[in-house]
This record gives C-alpha cells, sequence and structure tokens, in this order.
C-alpha cells in the first residue's frame, strides 16, 4: 500500500505542458505516488479550472484536487458556487476552491475588474452559505448586487474554501476566514515565518482555531536530476517571470534590494522582451537573465540533490508551514525527491 503524506501537493501541468490532456497521467502518478493535494492553476488558454477539474476527479480516487487559483469575478456567483457543489460531490469531498487576486495588469488589458480584499471576503461568506442550501436575497455588496441566489432545498454541503495570498491583507483575510492559505513562491525565510504568523494571529483574533487554517509552502522544487535547460526555465525563468509581472511587490515584501530590480528592468533583453520568459526564453536568453538575478534571490528553493531538496523542503516546515507545495515539477520529475523525503520520516 502506498503511504500517503498529506502535508506534502505539487502543482499539476506545472510549466508550459505540451497538452491538457498531460493532466491526467500526472494525477495519476502524483496519486500513485503519494502525495497529498494536486493544485490547478488557471491560466487563459488551455488550462480554463473547471475543465481541468472535472477531469482530474474523474481519473483519480484518493488525492485531494485543489484551485489555486481562479478569480471569483470571472464567472457568476451562483456558477461558481454551483462549480464547486458539482466538483466536491464528483469527488467524493475532495475538492477544494481555491480563489486569489490574480495578476493586475492583465486583468486591466482584458477589462477584467481589479479583485479587492473586500471582494473576496464577500465572495466566501456568500458562497458558504449558497453550500449550506441557504438562499441569498437581495445581496448588495463588494462582489455586487443579486436579487435571489439558491442552490436549491436539498443543498447541504462544506467545500473548504482555499486563499493564493501575497500581502498582509490577504493573508490576514485567509486566516480569518478561509480554510487554507498558499504562499508565493521564492519568499525568503523571514518572509514566510512572518507570513505564517500573520494567517494564524488572524485566525486567532476571528475566534477561529489557528491550527484549523492550513498554509502551503509553494516552494520551487528543482533537483539537480532534472537537464539544466529545464531547471533554467523552473528556477531563473519562473523567477524572471515573477520580476516581469509584479517584481515590486515580490521585491518590497521580500526586502530585497530594488536596486537590482530596476537594474533587471534595464536590460535590453528584458526591457523588450515580448511575453512571458518562463514561457519564450531561450537556454541562451535565459543563460544571460541568470546573470541579473542574485543567487540569494533563487536560493529560496529546493535544489542540488534529492536529500538536499528534502532537507530545504522540511525546513518550510520548521518555518511554520502546515504543508509544502513541490512546486514547478512533474510527479516524474520529484519522484527521487519523494522517495528521498520518505526514507528520512
Amino acid at each position: 500500500m502506498t503511504t500517503v503524506n498529506p502535508e506534502l501537493g505539487f502543482y499539476a501541468l506545472a510549466g508550459q505542458p505540451k497538452s491538457p490532456r498531460d493532466l491526467i497521467e500526472e494525477l495519476q502518478q502524483g496519486e500513485a505516488m503519494g502525495l497529498g493535494t494536486a493544485f490547478l492553476s488557471e491560466r487563459y488558454n488551455s488550462k480554463e479550472i473547471c475543465t481541468l477539474s472535472g477531469a482530474a476527479g474523474a481519473v483519480t480516487d484518493r488525492i485531494r484536487i485543489a484551485t489555486a487559483a481562479t478569480n471569483h469575478n470571472t464567472r457568476h456567483p451562483i456558477v461558481t458556487a454551483g462549480y464547486a457543489l458539482t466538483m466536491h460531490g464528483l469527488t467524493g469531498g475532495r475538492f477544494v476552491l481555491g480563489i486569489g487576486r490574480g495578476i493586475v495588469p492583465m486583468q486591466k488589458a482584458y477589462g477584467i475588474g481589479t479583485i479587492t480584499t473586500a471582494q473576496m471576503e464577500d465572495f466566501v461568506g456568500v458562497t458558504r452559505r449558497l453550500l449550506a442550501g441557504e438562499p441569498v436575497v437581495g445581496h448588495d455588496g463588494p462582489i455586487g448586487s443579486y436579487p435571489y441566489l439558491h442552490l436549491g432545498p436539498n443543498v447541504a454541503d462544506e467545500v473548504p474554501f482555499m486563499l493564493v495570498a501575497f500581502g498582509p491583507n490577504s493573508l490576514a483575510l485567509g486566516g480569518r476566514a478561509f480554510d487554507e492559505v498558499v504562499l508565493h513562491t521564492y519568499f525568503t525565510d523571514e518572509t514566510t515565518a512572518n507570513a505564517v504568523r500573520t494567517v494564524k494571529q488572524a485566525a486567532e483574533q476571528a475566534g477561529r482555531n489557528p491550527d484549523d487554517v492550513k498554509v502551503w509552502s509553494c516552494f520551487a522544487t528543482i533537483g539537480d536530476h532534472i537537464p539544466e535547460d529545464k531547471r533554467l526555465m523552473k528556477s531563473v525563468g519562473r523567477l524572471a517571470t515573477y520580476l516581469q509581472g509584479y517584481g515590486d511587490l515580490l521585491v518590497d515584501t521580500n526586502q530585497w534590494d530594488r536596486a537590482v530590480l530596476e537594474k533587471f528592468r534595464a536590460d535590453e533583453l528584458v526591457s523588450t522582451f515580448q511575453g512571458g520568459i518562463d514561457v519564450k526564453a531561450t537556454t541562451e536568453e535565459l543563460q544571460h537573465v541568470a546573470t541579473l538575478i542574485p543567487e540569494e534571490w533563487l536560493s529560496y528553493s529546493a535544489t542540488g540533490s534529492p536529500d538536499q531538496c528534502v532537507a530545504a523542503i522540511r525546513h518550510q516546515i520548521d518555518l511554520g508551514c502546515d504543508g509544502v507545495i513541490l512546486h514547478g515539477a512533474t510527479p516524474s520529475e520529484l519522484a527521487p525527491i519523494v522517495e528521498a523525503y520518505r526514507k528520512e520520516a
């Protein structure tokens, strides 16, 4: 019988998969390996979250399926609530509905409204009521005005809610209103410990048991058994893309040197690059970008031999996290690391 590690998870379709159908094999591998939760991210191309999660639930029997994340304002609230109810029933209670704030520049470009903390809190409150079978009449709040919302008279379900959080307001919201919180990748040790503390304190202040709110470290896990070109993409490419999209927030949160960020942005390759660096950059371009990012910034990840990766993963637990998402790698790429993790248990 496979040992299950509920404290470990992975992102399915990590990076740039060739096809969404790769999801099926990855989930079956992850479940067979004993990973506790499969996380699904959403992109507006071939990673539409409802489709992916439905397939994920259908081809697995044990592993939890979590959206991390979708945005609450891209669907009507009754549609999202019905989706969560359907997924929870389809999976026998293995579904977790995760939402997040999203990437503001992209939302503005697409004409999607900017998401606020108040909206996410309003959304989770309304959706919990709907899933409990309660009719919501005359709602007028941050998520909008709705005369009548109801899933039906025989509905009574408790779907866990997850928040992908970054700044202090989101972290505090996670503690007081959500069941699980996912932190961002490439957080420093100090940032991670502070984030966990913020979530747990907010839960306690809201009259909740802090132990009931699970905090996940989203931890880049890139063992040296992975080919070098892929390691560059998964580490340098991914962090560079974060710096492209919301570098100010990440640098300020980690209290990194802003001069380094400005030098990164001013670089001719970076400033003229079209699209995400982790999507389109060649190996040669990634090697150049690597000269712009300090090794310290990249060090907040699991790298090296399987044993070295395991030590870094366990350190996330020492920092206060309840679980670790082995981010940026497929189950087959994670296999030697998970095996080493179990040997040290």
